[in-house]
Parts: structure tokens; sequence; C-alpha cells
């Protein structure tokens, strides 16, 4: 069904199954297959619902960082990256993202690998290694079809990195994303893999790193009053002087815990929530770039400049009774 050679046991394979063929589900299984010892393979499936491009507002960016993202799509040139481990749902913040501005008038083109949703009005491609169709190949062709906004799966290389940076400067909105943990590590990675400062920082326009959290079950969560301890521990993860400026009452604050039902599978969790930190690229973060900064000098330029930090933004969702602290640390370095 994933199109996979049978007989052929010695090297890693990938396939895909795209149900639509056998039935009415509209779903498609990833399978990925490479060989193990004692003459075994190891299979891992991968569930990909075909499914439209979310609203932005429905991601659960903050007020803040809903209104910088769209700001930063709203122009006409410039480099927009969203980054984050693998599954973290970057490719469905993009295409939320090019949702929001896609309109006859304006031309865009994607380069994806796979391409995992649809739009209309969108011109999406696809990888393709074996014809050594690259990220960076289609991009230069890109280039020649007089495209408006440009968006590349991923940036995987110095080369797709050094032609995207080119395509913004020329007057292209290019978004794409990154496999990096923070907004101001990704800058330090593209200036180490020889990206020129000068035109990095003239082309980026804002970073967005997120993560998935598991939300609370709705119907089963559980509302308790924290403890001075459990509270002073969350106070301090967060920031004393960061959480006294949020404006919220230590003694008013509220937690959720997962407890577990019938609707939840008794996990306590159902779906998941975005957690963001949102870098713009200010005169003085551009500043700092050109120079070569080590990146917690960028993250703390950031938080001054009014960055919520992946952590920060994670528990402020505990607070709201949206997820647990024990998801944040799950997903969120200390």
């Amino acid at each position: 069904m994933a199109e996979l050679d049978i007989a052929e046991r010695r090297k890693p394979q990938d396939g895909k199954i795209d149900f639509k063929n056998f039935g009415p589900l509209d779903t498609e299984i990833r399978v990925a297959t490479i060989p193990t010892a004692g003459h075994l393979e190891d299979v891992v499936l991968r569930l990909l619902r075909n499914e439209e491009a979310r609203p932005l507002v429905d991601l659960g960016m903050s007020v803040r960082d809903c209104f910088e993202f769209e700001s930063a799509l709203a122009q006409p040139y410039g480099m927009i990256l969203v980054v984050g481990p693998t599954g973290s749902g970057k490719t469905t913040t993009l295409h939320s993202g090019i949702a929001l501005i896609n309109n006859p008038e304006i031309k865009i083109w994607t380069i994806e690998d796979p391409i995992e949703i649809t739009q209309e009005g969108l011109r999406q491609v696809q990888v393709n290694t074996k014809i050594c169709f690259t990220f960076a190949a289609a991009l230069r062709s890109f280039l020649r079809l007089d495209p408006d906004v440009i968006m590349v799966g991923e940036i995987r290389d110095q080369e797709t990195a050094t032609i995207a940076v080119e395509a913004s400067l020329t007057g292209h909105l290019v978004l794409s994303s990154l496999h990096t943990n923070t907004a101001a590590e990704t800058v330090t990675r593209l200036l180490e893999i020889g990206l020129d400062p000068y035109s990095f920082s003239d082309s980026i326009l804002c970073i967005l790193a997120q993560r998935l959290a598991r939300s609370l079950c709705a119907d089963c969560r559980e509302e308790y009053a924290p403890g001075e301890g459990e509270l002073n521990e969350i106070i301090e993860e967060f920031g004393l002087e960061s959480f006294t400026a949020t404006g919220l009452s230590r003694n008013e604050l509220r937690l959720n815990r997962a407890v577990g039902c019938s609707s939840c599978l008794n996990t306590g969790y159902l779906g998941r929530v975005g957690i963001y930190e949102l870098l713009i690229c200010t005169d003085e973060i551009k500043s700092l770039i050109k120079k070569r900064v080590p990146c917690d000098v960028i993250a703390r330029q950031a938080v001054a400049d009014g960055t919520r930090t992946l952590k920060q933004d994670g528990i402020l969702k505990v607070f709201q009774g949206i997820t647990d602290i024990r998801e944040i640390r799950r997903v969120c370095i200390r």
C-alpha cells in the first residue's frame, strides 16, 4: 500500500499510504522503515490528516504575538522563520499565516516535503531528491516565475538559506521553517552555517519558536489552589520581575490538574495547544546580528523588546487553565 520494495530489507525506505485511494477516509500515513539487528526491520507510521489551513487566531498565540506576526505577514518583502523540533506544528503555523494573505492578487509559491496541507490559489511544489529537485533548486526556479510570496518547507543547508535571504532582499516575502530550540538560537545557527550577517539582518522580519503541549480535558480537569511552595517554584521559573509585570495576583491564582474520564480515555488530556516565542527583529536586534554576538545576548535584548519566552507563554496558559505545569516542563527547556 505504501509502494515500498517488499523484497528490499537492507536499506531504509520511505513511502506513504493515501487512504483516498482505498476508501472514504481522507487520511495519509507516512511510512518509514530501517533495518535493525537480528535481520529485523523497524517501521514507523505517521498519521497525517489532510485538513485545510486553520485560522491564525485559533492557534493559541497571545494578542501581542498574533498582532506582530500578522504585521510581519503584511510586509511586501522580508523573511519570516518558524522554528522548533519535528512535530511542533511549524507547517500548520506557516499555512495559517499564508491563508491570512492568500488572495487572487498575490502569487504564492510553496516548496514542501511533503505537501501536507493544500490551499486553493497556491502553487504548491513537491521536493523530489531522486531527480535532484531540492529546496534550493526549486527556489532558484521560483525566482524566475514572478512570485510575490514564497514558502520554503524547511531550510536544511547553507545553499537554501542563502537563496532564501537573497529572495527576501529582492522584493519577495519568504516564509520558512528551521529545526532550532529557541528564536535566539536560530540567529546564531544561520550565521554559523555561513550566512552573511549584514544580508541576514536586513532580510529577517521575525522568528517564531513554538512547541505543542497537551491540553487538559475540559470535562474532567480539576481546579485547585496551589500551595506556597509550588507557586513560588512556578513564579521563579517565570521570572519574578516578569511575573510582576503581568499584573497577576498570586493570591488569586488557581491551577488545574489532569484527572481522567471517558472523554479523554482516562488520560486527563484532550487536544493540544501551541506555545510560542516571537522575536521581532528591531533595530537593536539587527545591530546585534551584524556584530555576531552570542545567542544569550540576543535573547536578553528580545526580552527587553517585549518577547515572552516559550516557558513564560506556557506558564501563562497554565494560569489560564488550558494545560498544567507538568506539560510545560515536559516540552520546554528550563
